[in-house]
């Protein structure tokens, strides 16, 4: 992978476009990256990875965090552009974040979505052509062309040095976390829970069978109730070996001592059927007997009973046939009271109908009174036409009242309208007036709110101006002390060095013996050998007085980095405070700045607030001039209405006066037409029921002289002298039933006995001795209790025996499938143990995770030694361990090899610019194992962070070496540093300048610089 070309727009500190040409840095191998603190070095490679990926490194990944310049202007869209080559393709990315902007149409902002396109270079047309510009196609895409996901790529490409050194002073499983993300090594380690899933999944499934058997054994116990057997049980706990065993021995036992049992219940149940059999028998044989003698005594009492009531048969039966000869009679006696009753009923109608006529027709016919009524009909039908008059009229006298009540109306409206119209212009005025104020409010809040986030960043920066100012005295101050103490321990330094100097004849001396030749003149002769004085230093003080001043020039170095750290943020506080101040004026105060704040604050408020009611005004506005119009077109219709009104009123008025005259001459002496027709109605119903009562009166008196007639002839026919006499002889129906039944059951009765008493087996009977059955059904009862028991004896045992085999062979299937899960259990128990580090054949006690894991590290080591024995000039190695560290697991243990002491000792010993080219080592080292996992996926560009300043000459020398040998594979390497030394020593350049308005990045090549 090899980076081209990347733009970026309204991204972090950067405000405009920025463009970093990474073809001219990467033709000289090493380039710097460098500028002042917040300048945004660190952001140019957050725009790199925001280009493959879509989102920042992890430690900068702030939630709710934007990605937009502060300073950028509206209207410009937050924008990364990325050209690479990945393999042999030549892709272009373009991402959006989503973002703020203005809205099209009206104030405020909308939400843009998060955009994304892919595009790639065509060679042979020497155009670009568009892939994507979906968010998920374009990161599979660029996630499969690298080979690496976005913290791999962060580690290995971005390299963090402070990340390594803590990876150095980490323990196992902080490696292991780290190395766990970048190898992807989850796979093994669902390996291992899977495992452990299988192997609980076994377990259970043994433990459930068990549980399983058990239970059947808890049954088993309960069926063989009764038994020599139930006294025991099976013990053991689920997952116990021989629990199986135990159980079916228990089983066969129960089985067999069931059958024994079935067996002496049939015996019983045979011996009780034949006893209840017999007892049966003769309880049949006794009630049979009982029987016949109690039927023979019952016949001969009801023999009696028929001959007392002999004398009351033969009277109903008389009254029967006298009864039969009044039933000819009957059809005439029914006639003649119909014919009464009708008579006496058309009497009282007659009489009360004349009552209701005037006093003359009291005594008139049927014929005078209907030709009363024919008068009247027609009198009634001359007034018709007045009736409809009368109807007309007031259907006339509803429509004027109608009238009334609309013209009432319609002057409320018209008069309302005029009212309303009256005050229109002024109130149209005033809504207009408050619809500009509104809008100018909103223009007013805009522009407060553009100088409002201003004023609010330099009070902040006034704030860190204030505090870093005390941190820059302290700073001074902790430096003055730190210079003070290095003089002191140098001075120390060289006045032990010199000591030891003035004494080094004698140190050489102490090594001489009779015939060595002398280090310094040869000779093998010493006649006067120097001897130690009291105050010679010795090389153990000497390297200790070094120690002591090394140590104080490290304390200087990191004040005095400390103390330009904080004068340089100083500055841009003091800058970014006086953002927008005339030239030459003086700082402002925080106070001052706060009240600016809160005056814009407060001024941006009421602003914001008038312009909210910008809607409101305009909708009062709509609605007045909607209601205006709607007041001018009902005041037109209430008028038309009017006009309309007064012509259907005066059609009306003539019309009445005609209906007056007709009324006139229909009423006659009565209060209306109405009134008179009902009267008249009234008379002809009256006269029309009195004439039909008198006919019907004539007709029932003739009906009731015929049926007289017709009875006497009746009566003298039947045999009965008077008719009276026919009709005492009649029997109603309830009666004459009553009779015929109790005549009938008499002779029914006689009937039956008779058969009775000639029955040959009753006679026999009776002249036996009384029969006993209770003692027989004793007997019966005893032998059934005691046939039933042994029955449920039998069906006790042959249930027990039948469920204790049932059991058995349950117990017996549930063993045979509890085989094979025990098999798998010990097997997958096994594997589980081993791969999770807790068997005893795993004796470093590693995970399989940990143990892959282990393999990467032991090729990271290698891979990083090669490097690292140049940085240190053949010093160090490291190697990987895997040994225990107390109760810990084994595997992930990192040494480093001094080849001055020959000793091994752990990495989180090393100094600190020991740590330094270590982490760097190990570093470059893990790009090239997860290159080489990744798919051979070439990095031809790569990025390490920091971490120089704490080199000395010849490290940094030799460091430099290492980096400019990775230029063999025409790779790039850009280093982002602070250290001053560096850019003398890297003439390719990538600065990034700092200014009020936004940063920007200068590209400088042996000496010339171009703009970004």
């Amino acid at each position: 992978m090899r980076l081209h070309r990347l733009e970026i727009t309204a991204f972090g500190p950067f405000g405009t476009t920025q463009t970093v040409d990474f073809d001219a840095l990467s033709s000289a191998g090493l380039f710097l990256l460098h500028g002042p603190t917040g300048a945004g070095k660190t952001s140019v490679l957050d725009a790199v990875c925001f280009a493959l990926y879509g989102s920042v490194p992890g430690v900068r990944q702030t939630p709710g965090g934007s990605l937009r310049s502060d300073h950028a202007p509206v209207g410009t869209s937050t924008e990364v552009l990325l050209e690479l080559t990945v393999g042999d393709r030549r892709l272009e990315i373009t991402r959006r974040p989503a973002q703020q902007r203005p809205k099209k149409r009206g104030g405020g902002f909308t939400t843009e979505k998060a955009q994304t396109w892919l595009r790639e270079y065509d060679p042979a047309t020497r155009a670009w052509n568009g892939l994507s510009r979906s968010h998920q196609e374009i990161g599979e895409e660029i996630t499969q062309l690298l080979g690496m996901s976005r913290e791999q790529f962060c580690q290995v490409v971005l390299l963090p040095q402070g990340d390594f050194a803590r990876f150095l002073r980490a323990d196992a499983e902080a490696r292991g976390k780290l190395l766990g993300r970048l190898f992807d090594t989850r796979r093994f380690a669902a390996v291992e829970e899977r495992l452990a899933e299988l192997r609980r999944g076994a377990q259970q499934q043994v433990e459930e069978g068990d549980e399983r058997l058990l239970a059947l054994a808890h049954r088993m116990g309960q069926a063989a109730r009764g038994l020599g057997v139930a006294d025991s049980s099976v013990e053991g706990r689920p997952g116990e070996p021989g629990l199986a065993d135990a159980v079916l021995t228990w089983a066969a036992v129960g089985r067999t001592e069931a059958r024994e049992a079935l067996d002496i219940a049939r015996v019983r149940l045979d011996t009780a059927e034949a006893r209840q059999r017999a007892a049966r028998a003769a309880l049949d044989a006794e009630n049979d007997l009982a029987a016949r003698q109690a039927r023979h005594a019952d016949a001969l009492i009801r023999q009696e009973r028929l001959t007392a009531h002999a004398p009351e048969r033969d009277r109903l039966q008389a009254a029967l046939d006298l009864s039969l000869k009044a039933d000819r009679v009957a059809p005439a006696l029914g006639l003649r009271e119909d014919a009464e009753r009708a008579y006496r009923a058309a009497c009282t109608a007659r009489e009360r109908a004349r009552a209701l006529l005037a006093p003359d027709l009291a005594d008139a016919g049927a014929e005078q009174l209907s030709a009363l009524g024919d008068r009247l009909r027609e009198e009634l039908g001359g007034l018709e036409a007045a009736r409809r008059a009368e109807r007309r009229a007031a259907a006339v006298a509803g429509e004027r009242t109608a009238l009334a009540r609309e013209a009432r109306a319609d002057d409320d409206v018209l008069r309302d309208a005029a009212d309303w119209l009256a005050g229109w212009e002024p109130r149209r005025a005033a809504l207009t007036e408050h619809v500009e104020a509104a809008r100018d409010a909103a223009a007013r809040a805009e522009h407060l709110a553009g100088r409002l986030d201003p004023a609010r960043r330099r009070l902040a920066a006034a704030r860190r101006r204030d505090a870093l100012a005390e941190g820059a005295r302290v700073a001074e101050a902790r430096l003055a002390d730190a210079r003070e103490r290095r003089n002191t321990a140098h001075e120390n330094w060289l006045d032990v060095k010199s000591r030891r100097l003035e004494g080094i004849a004698a140190e050489l001396a102490v090594t001489l013996g009779p015939g060595d030749p002398c280090q310094v003149c040869g000779s093998t002769d010493h006649p006067a050998p120097a001897r130690t004085t009291a105050d010679h230093v010795d090389r153990a003080t000497e390297d200790a007085a070094y120690a002591a001043y090394t140590r104080a020039e490290e304390t200087r170095t990191t004040a005095e980095r400390e103390l330009a750290v904080t004068r340089e943020s100083l500055a841009a506080a003091r800058d970014e405070a006086l953002d927008g101040a005339p030239a030459g004026a003086p700082e402002p105060t925080v106070a001052e700045l706060a009240l600016d704040v809160d005056a814009l604050t407060r001024r941006h408020a009421e602003a914001h607030a008038l312009a909210g009611q910008t809607h409101g005004a305009r909708e009062a506005l709509v609605r007045a001039e909607r209601e205006h119009e709607e007041r001018v077109a009902a005041q037109r219709e209430a008028e038309r209405r009017v006009a309309a009104r007064t012509s259907r009123r005066e059609a009306l008025d003539r019309e009445q006066a005609a209906l007056d005259e007709e009324l006139a001459r229909g009423r006659g002496a009565f209060a209306s037409v109405a009134e008179h027709a009902d009267r008249l109605e009234r008379r002809i119903a009256l006269l029309a029921d009195a004439t039909g009562a008198v006919r019907a009166a004539e007709l029932a008196a003739q009906h009731l002289k015929e049926a007289d007639d017709r009875l006497s002839d009746a009566a003298y026919r039947a045999g009965f002298t008077t008719p009276a006499e026919a009709s005492a002889a009649l029997l109603r129906e309830a009666e004459r039933r009553d009779h015929q039944q109790r005549v009938d059951a008499w002779q029914a009765e006689a009937a039956a006995v008779a058969d009775r008493l000639a029955e040959p087996g009753t006679a026999a009977a009776a002249a036996l001795p009384p029969a006993d059955p209770h003692a027989a059904a004793a007997a019966h009862a005893a032998a059934e209790r005691a046939l039933r028991e042994a029955d449920s004896v039998l069906a006790a045992a042959r249930e027990r025996a039948t469920g204790l085999d049932g059991l058995s062979r349950q117990a017996a299937a549930e063993v045979r499938r509890l085989g094979p899960l025990r098999e798998e259990y010990d097997r997958v128990a096994r594997l589980a143990a081993l791969t999770a580090g807790t068997s005893a054949e795993n004796e470093r006690r590693m995970r399989l995770e940990s143990y892959v894991l282990a393999a990467r590290l032991e090729q990271v080591a290698a891979a990083a030694t090669a490097r690292l024995q140049r940085m240190s000039s053949g010093r160090y190695t490291l190697v990987h361990s895997d040994a225990r560290s107390g109760g810990k697991r084994a595997g992930l243990g990192l040494h480093v090899v001094d080849a001055w002491t020959g000793n091994e000792r752990d990495t989180a010993t090393l100094s600190g610019g020991e740590t330094f080219f270590a982490s760097l080592a190990l570093a470059l080292g893990l790009a090239d194992v997860v290159t080489d996992e990744a798919g051979g996926v070439r990095l031809d560009t790569l990025f390490i962070d920091e971490g120089f300043g704490s080199l000395d000459e010849q490290t940094l020398d030799e460091v430099l070496d290492v980096l400019d040998s990775l230029r063999e594979r025409d790779r790039s390497v850009g280093i982002v540093s602070h250290v001053a030394d560096l850019r003398r020593r890297i003439p390719a350049q990538l600065e990034v300048v700092k200014a009020r308005q936004g940063s920007a990045v200068r590209l400088r090549t042996g000496g010339e610089a171009l703009g970004g």
